[in-house]
Order: C-alpha cells, then structure tokens, then sequence
C-alpha cells in the first residue's frame, strides 16, 4: 500500500513539474516515469498474490470460508458486502491475526475493494492522461484551449458587429465619436466618390463637401439618406445596393470629417448654408440668399 501511494505522489509531482515542457527530454522523461510506474503496479500484484498465499497457508479455515462462498451461486448482497469489506462481528474471531500486545489483537481487514478500484483507476486516468495531452499531442493543453477560445470569440465579435452594423439607417445613424467608421469609410469614399466629388471633397461633377453649403441637408441622417437613396435627377446613384448599410455609415462618417478641410481649388459652393449647433444643422437663408446673388453677379 505504501508503496502505491508513494507512486501516486510521484506521478503528481511529476505531472506539475512536466505540465509546461514540451521538449524531447521532458517527453522522454515521462516515458520513463510510467514505465517505472507499471514496474511498480506489477511489484505490487505480485505482492498481494504473496499475502493471499500466506494466508492460505496461516488461516486454512479462512481461505476454506472464501472458497466456498466463490463456489456458491452468485450473491449480490455479498458482492456488495465485499466492496465495502463488510464483516459481521461474529466472525471477527476468524480473522484475528496470531499476535498480540498487551492482550490487544489485530484483525487483518483489507483494504475495501471499492478504494483499490478508485485508487487503480486514478492511476490509469493519470497514465492516459499524461499520454495524451503531454505525449502525443492529441489534447490542446491550457495554453492552446486559451488561444483556441480567444480566436473563437474574436470570430463571433466580428460577426455580431458586421450584422450590427448593418442594422444601420436613416433615422438611426449617428456620428462616431471615436473615428473609427470614418477611418474605414475613407477608402469607400475614394473608390466610390472621389470621381464626382474628388479625393478630397473638393468637388467636381458633384457639389463641394467641404464648405457649409448642401442641397439636401448637411446632417448626418440627410448625408447618409442621400447616400443611400441617390438624387437620380442629379445624376447621383443609389449606393444601397453596392454598399452595404455600414459601410454607408462609414462613408457618411468620412464626409462629416471633411467639414472646413479647405482643399485645394475648391467648387463654388452650392445650396443652403448650414450652421451647426446643438447637434443639429440648420440652413441660414440670409447666407443662401447671398450666395445666389454672388452666383447671378459672376453669370
């Protein structure tokens, strides 16, 4: 018995020792250690095969009793009995051991069969164990399931935000503090836009998006709108079935940033003007009044 425990400790201080190497002598030296292990599991049967014999030949009438209760008809109670090493006080007196101190007797109980079972199954468990995850490499260890499960969840994080963003709309966009959307949305914008309105906003076949002057709303619920809808009767397309809704969020996003940039060589400005300010845009007819004058003065 001491023996087993000792191999079970062993193993234990082993396994936490090893649980982290992974190199070719750590491998070799787990190989050794269950070697060991089995050399030991087989020193111990023989050695509970030995006592069994002993006390055939010390105790006849016992190894008699046990005998005949084999050769009897198959008794669950008994079965039952023997895992959990249960004797009847009356038979105390034919296994006492043939010693005594000080008119103190020892009887000889085994270990209950039930313990044997669980402490032999632990071990096996630990050899499997150590096999698999720690030999041939057919089990993630904690480091591998952690990198597993961060990937997994990264995946799912990017899913729920795609769909999230494009449950996007008119009426429920809202500009990004964090820069974030217009940082994506610039790319969108210069392979989309940039060929009506320039690379920077400036504008060309399409209005100027860098000044206070818009046509139809400088918000950014009327530029995502506009965006998303079109103005076919100013040659402007619908976006709605080339983008999807957040990637018109971004570009909307991208448009609001271009606000007072003043790019080179920009177009006149067209519309009405818009003054913004308690997070809404409203137009200044004064303004677009002169406007219209300065256009009429310059035709």
């Amino acid at each position: 018995m001491n023996i087993l425990l000792l191999t079970a400790d062993t193993t234990a201080q082993a396994t936490n020792w090893l649980s982290g190497s992974g190199n070719l002598y750590s491998d070799l030296l787990i190989v050794a250690l269950i070697v060991v292990m089995i050399v030991l599991l087989s020193t111990a049967l023989v050695v509970q095969k030995a006592i069994k014999s002993i006390v055939k030949l010390t105790m006849p009438e016992l190894a008699a009793e046990e005998a005949a209760k084999k050769s009897k008809k198959f008794d669950w109670n008994a079965l039952w009995s023997k895992i959990l090493s249960l004797r009847p006080i009356e038979e105390e007196k034919n296994i006492e051991i043939d010693h005594e101190y000080d008119g103190i007797k020892e009887l000889d109980n085994p270990v209950p069969g039930w313990f044997n079972a669980l402490f032999y199954g632990t071990i096996g468990f630990g050899i499997i164990y150590l096999f698999i995850y720690h030999i041939s490499g057919w089990g993630l260890n904690q480091d591998q399931e952690y990198v597993l499960e961060m990937a997994q969840a990264e995946k799912a994080k990017q899913e729920y935000l795609s769909q999230a963003a494009n449950l996007i709309d008119e009426s429920t966009i809202e500009i990004d503090e964090t820069g974030i959307l217009a940082n994506s949305g610039k790319s969108i914008f210069i392979a989309n836009c940039a060929a009506c309105h320039g690379n920077s906003g400036e504008g060309t076949i399409g209005p100027n998006l860098t000044d206070d002057y818009w046509l139809h709303g400088g918000d950014i619920k009327d530029i995502f709108k506009v965006v998303k809808y079109g103005v076919p009767d100013k040659g402007m397309v619908p976006w709605e079935q080339t983008l999807s809704p957040g990637q018109i969020a971004e570009v909307s996003n991208y448009i609001i940033t271009l606000r007072g940039t003043n790019p080179a060589n920009p177009k006149a400005p067209e519309g009405e003007k818009v003054v913004y300010g308690g997070g809404e845009a409203a137009a200044d007819e004064t303004d677009s009044e002169a406007v219209a004058e300065e256009s009429e003065a310059a035709i």
